[in-house]
């Protein structure tokens, strides 16, 4: 029979090799950058609305040459914000 000390320490030591990649996933996921093309498809409306979001400051972004560039870390901060804001209650 095992010793279920050794068993835990094993089990434990899996489980925070699992939760290092995961963390490590969500900050690569964060810290890439989308086009309007993909914002627009990653919240699902056109284009056109990204453009407008940008200009009217919704969305912060970066133009960088010609396109812009939107952090997706600063996109889901932004969502965040919005929907805290639709559920309150005045």
């Amino acid at each position: 029979m095992e010793n279920p000390f050794i068993t835990i320490e094993n089990r434990l030591a899996g489980i925070e090799v699992l939760l290092g990649k995961i963390y490590t996933k969500s900050i690569e996921e964060e810290d890439s950058y989308l086009s309007v093309k993909e914002t627009a498809k990653f919240l699902n409306v056109s284009e056109q609305s990204v453009h407008n979001y940008i200009r009217e400051g919704k969305i912060p972004a970066k133009k960088v040459g010609r396109p812009y560039l939107i952090l997706k870390s600063d996109l889901l901060n932004e969502l965040g914000e919005v929907k805290s804001l639709k559920y309150q209650r005045l």
